[in-house]
């Protein structure tokens, strides 16, 4: 690591240097704390009993070298400030720590797993036409062990059971929040005190390794949210590190983040470099497909509030950290988690932009859940509320997160959330899930989505897997599996979807009513979506499309294998010509929504080109 690019914010391997590090029967030990008067190590290699580590030249690394220390023994500095006293810090970029509430770091070496996802690792892309079908969970509470205080599975005892449930219900990608360590289950990972540190909850850093090398063996990549925005503040880690605002702001207006923890300072070059090293060290050692960086509104603006301005150092950072990120992962996604209507969110950072791969589309969120939560009445009154997305949906490359934050603090899960009693909820749900797959953008839902979730997540509880046991659920469960995998091996979900040309609204005004249809083309495929989200049905729904075609239902969300009351077998239907162009006829019934496979009138394959 050079030191001078250290500084300056523009080092992504500064955990090589800084932290434990073993070199035969040594271990390197290396802190920053320019503002300590002097620092020491303890820890079980010796007894607790200070060793003094030396200053290395005027600058602020303090360093000591020792022999004998072994994997999984814990450590901590000791550090005293110039102005006096003295704390025990764990080691900000410690590899692995203690569990809480124990604050120790712990040891472990970097590189002992030899991962065998060479194929996947060379043929891995950022899939921009490819689909992206995303099971967001949180670890601890996905299922949980009864034999255990804890109910926490090992990562690597839980691999196969979630590998099996994640193909099995057709999703291609997992995203874990956060798994760098943490003091409070309650914070999901999302106040750290070790980032660099898997958290020691659910096993060893290799542990978690073999959990995703057995993922990309059974073709399936994985995410992990990422916090480079604020830390905990827990006394034991990185407030006040060496007596002084080290990582964090110096004043509370703008040190203090909403959740009470303390932002990030991303003036420091110091800082910048322990950020985005972090990000790196997560992509290479660990082998992960990707990160979700989290509250990211948070860092364009101050304190996440366009009226304070731009956060100009932080926005620098993130360009930095994203075309550096860029250039040692070319095929890692980068995704934003961003409210805001910044521009360029996922423009590269040489045409201006922030470097991202995709963003969070919120807005397409906070609309869906608002207008399916109304009244049928009321959904009629505010039907461009649906269409609003398509407004602005080719200014970024957008995923539909329907993610854990929809779940929680009073919000209702998401089927609770659908209008009327429990039985009218489900085909509700079974519509706007496949209003969410047939829209363009990559697709996020949170574990319990595919059961029909009808309680509130909570970290302390796992997953209600005894709702399959219910006909409804059942069939629900089967009713996300099929759509799923509708989505992935058909590529008019998501091939060319961030080009206009490949979308094609169909009907967005017939106001008044709950009626949408629009047109997505692939490249070998050609499919028309139409809903109607009212409970009124439409015996005679006449669609005007652009060119003549036969048309054959791929998935309807009544069909009776998924809890509606349709036969499976339902007719082709061709286009007729009509004083207006070509029409298709058919019946949408109430709550309920279709695709349709757009063949030729011959009956053979349409391209699913633009210009047909």
């Amino acid at each position: 690591m050079d030191l001078h690019d250290f500084y300056t914010g523009r080092t992504f391997d500064a955990h090589r240097f800084f932290g434990a590090h073993f070199e035969g029967d040594f271990v390197t030990f290396r802190t920053y704390a320019p503002g300590a008067q002097a620092v020491e190590l303890i820890g079980e290699f010796n007894g607790w009993q200070g060793m003094p580590m030396a200053r290395e030249g005027q600058g602020g690394v303090f360093s000591c070298r020792i022999q004998g220390a072994k994997p999984g023994m814990l450590y901590k500095y000791k550090i005293r400030p110039a102005a006096g006293g003295e704390a025990d810090h764990c080691d900000p970029y410690g590899f692995w720590m203690e569990l809480r509430p124990g604050s120790a770091s712990a040891l472990w070496p970097l590189g002992g797993y030899r991962f065998t996802d060479e194929s996947w690792m060379a043929a891995r892309s950022r899939a921009f036409d490819a689909p992206v079908n995303i099971y967001e969970m949180h670890f601890g509470s996905w299922k949980k062990d009864e034999a255990r205080e804890n109910g926490w599975y090992r990562y690597d005892e839980i691999a196969d059971k979630l590998i099996a449930h994640v193909k099995e219900n057709g999703y291609n990608y997992i995203e874990f929040m956060p798994l760098s360590e943490h003091p409070a289950d309650c914070s999901w990972g999302y106040q750290n005190t070790g980032f660099f540190a898997p958290t020691s909850r659910y096993g060893t850093p290799d542990q978690l390794k073999e959990l995703i090398d057995k993922c990309h063996a059974a073709g399936i990549g994985v995410l992990l949210d990422f916090v480079p925005v604020h830390f905990a503040l827990d006394a034991y880690a990185l407030a006040n590190y060496d007596g002084t605002a080290l990582y964090e702001y110096p004043h509370s207006d703008v040190g203090v983040s909403e959740w009470g923890s303390c932002n990030f300072m991303h003036s420091r070059g110091e800082v910048c470099s322990f950020l985005q090293s972090a990000a790196h060290y997560w992509l290479e050692e660990f082998h992960f497909d990707g990160l979700r960086m989290d509250a990211i509104s948070r860092m364009i603006y101050w304190q996440g509030d366009p009226a304070r301005g731009v956060n100009g150092n932080a926005v620098s950072f993130l360009q930095t950290m994203n075309a550096g990120l860029r250039r040692l992962h070319p095929t890692a996604m980068l995704i934003a988690e961003d409210s805001t209507n910044f521009p360029k969110v996922t423009a590269p950072v040489e045409y201006g932009g922030l470097g991202f791969d995709y963003k969070w589309d919120l807005g397409w969120m906070n609309d869906t859940l608002d207008y399916f939560k109304k009244t049928p009445e009321e959904r009629r009154a505010q039907y461009h509320k649906l269409t609003f997305s398509m407004a602005y949906f080719p200014q970024e490359h957008y995923l539909l997160p329907l993610s854990h934050d929809e779940v929680v603090h009073g919000k209702a899960a998401i089927v609770q959330k659908m209008y009327g009693d429990y039985e009218q909820k489900f085909p509700q749900a079974r519509a706007l899930y496949l209003y969410m797959m047939a829209h363009p953008g990559k697709k996020l839902n949170f574990m319990g989505s595919e059961l029909g979730h009808m309680r509130e997540w909570d970290e302390a509880r796992e997953l209600d897997w005894m709702l399959l046991q219910y006909p409804i659920h059942d069939a629900f469960r089967h009713f996300t599996e099929e759509l799923n995998r509708l989505y992935l091996s058909n590529d008019a979900f998501w091939q060319g979807e961030y080009d206009p040309a490949h979308f094609q609204w169909l009907d967005c005004q017939a106001d008044g009513t709950c009626l949408y249809a629009f047109l997505r083309r692939g490249g070998t495929h050609t499919v028309a979506a139409a809903f109607n989200f009212g409970d009124t049905p439409a015996p005679s729904y006449r669609l005007h499309m652009p060119f003549a075609c036969r048309a054959r239902v791929l998935l309807h969300t009544e069909w009776k294998r998924f809890g509606g009351a349709l036969p499976e077998e339902t007719p082709a239907v061709r286009s007729r010509a009509a004083r207006e162009g070509h029409v298709l006829t058919f019946p949408v019934p109430a709550f309920s929504g279709l695709v349709l496979e757009l063949d030729a009138p011959d009956g053979s394959r349409m391209t699913g080109k633009p210009n047909q």
